[in-house]
């Protein structure tokens, strides 16, 4: 196979800026929002646990929808704008933020406009390449997004180092935060777009009508889901280990730093030996990560530990976007919708139940975690076609 680079479309690249905008606003609070619900504002991991669920079902609630709208329609740009609209507005909720209720609202519903953005998005990003370099264009635009995602919890990092630790500093740093996704806003409207060809498509029978392979995908992230929870709880993991708040917020830039620099790379890799053999790492990765943070006591190991953490949500991000772009070529963006739906659906109760697990000890959470990952492993390898 030929390894040659292909270009990317100026468009992805301008669609990475979006984001990177995003990410530095949504980053810069997602960064400090666990400790914050739970330090600042006195909330149990149990109710985080709860809220982290709900948003994680919140942010894809309405994929489904989104995509297949975009699909019949043949306009991607025009939810893309309403989601990225309403996300910036509702982060306007958090300023005024003085109990748990409020800010349990506010990460509800500001997943509510990243679920309605994302399958139209990717859509577009899939428009927007070939199979040949389909893994690395979607690889590019997730570097882009999370530079985004390491720069908003350097700039947390310094207010809260420079303001301290207190709730007033917490509500300057929510309005510091609110500008760039406001410009993202801005900046994506004057992206042009080149609408595709409507599709007909229904609410209830599309889903049935795509492939095997594809179904089969759907059926492994459905029992990974399982063990996927939130990111709160990793940082909770490392607070208890002996980092400070700002130290924290500093774990989670590295994640998003390990991120960036495996994304493109992992990308072309896909593209040269197969999207399948990209996935089985990520799900394998996983597990490893979990059955580390069982013995993790000490910051390095957890400092490893996040890297990978940074290397396996590269591969989730990225390369299941272009993996299901591969198996659904026609119905793109209701294939994106159902599985980020499918996969939040299941991400509530998953969160749920990590967040009473975490009660009794943090280390039945990852065991649990640990067999649900494998044996989604075990489920994709054996399900080839």
């Amino acid at each position: 196979m030929n390894m040659k680079k292909s270009p990317v479309n100026k468009n992805v690249i301008l669609l990475g800026i979006v984001s990177f905008l995003t990410d530095v606003s949504s980053e810069m609070i997602f960064s400090v929002f666990a400790v914050f619900f739970t330090v600042i504002l006195g909330a149990s991991t149990v109710l985080l646990g709860i809220v982290e669920g709900l948003a994680d079902f919140s942010s894809s609630s309405l994929d489904y929808v989104a995509g297949l709208l975009s699909d019949r329609t043949g306009k991607r740009k025009r939810f893309a704008m309403l989601g990225y609209g309403f996300s910036t507005a509702a982060k306007a909720i958090l300023i005024f933020a003085n109990s748990s209720v409020i800010a349990s609202a506010f990460r509800v519903i500001e997943r509510l406009g990243k679920s309605f953005r994302g399958p139209p998005r990717d859509a577009w990003i899939s428009s927007l390449s070939t199979k040949s370099n389909r893994g690395f264009s979607f690889g590019v635009h997730k570097a882009l997004d999370k530079a985004g995602a390491v720069a908003g919890p350097l700039i947390a990092y310094f207010i809260l180092a420079w303001l301290g630790q207190s709730m007033g500093t917490f509500k300057i740093l929510f309005i510091v935060a609110f500008f760039p996704a406001v410009l993202s806003v801005i900046f994506l409207s004057f992206i042009k777009e080149k609408s595709a060809e409507p599709k007909k498509v229904r609410v209830f029978g599309s889903l049935k009508s795509t492939g095997r392979q594809f179904k089969n995908y759907l059926a492994s992230a459905g029992i990974f889901s399982i063990a996927y929870f939130s990111f709160g709880f990793l940082l909770l993991k490392a607070y208890s280990v002996g980092f400070q708040i700002k130290d924290v917020v500093l774990l989670y830039a590295l994640f998003n730093i390990a991120f960036v620099a495996v994304s493109a790379p992992i990308g072309k890799l896909g593209d040269y030996i197969g999207r399948r053999k990209i996935v089985s790492l990520g799900y394998l990765l996983y597990f490893i990560m979990c059955i580390g943070f069982i013995f993790a006591a000490t910051k390095i190991q957890i400092i490893g530990l996040f890297i990978i953490f940074g290397v396996f949500f590269a591969i989730d991000e990225g390369q299941s976007k272009a993996y299901i772009s591969d198996c659904e070529r026609e119905r793109r963006g209701t294939a994106m919708g159902a599985y980020n739906f499918i996969t939040g659906l299941v991400y509530l109760p998953a969160s749920i139940i990590a967040g009473f697990l975490w009660k009794l000890s943090p280390n039945y959470a990852f065991v649990f975690a640990g067999i649900f990952s494998l044996a989604a492993l075990v489920y994709f390898v054996a399900r080839k076609k």
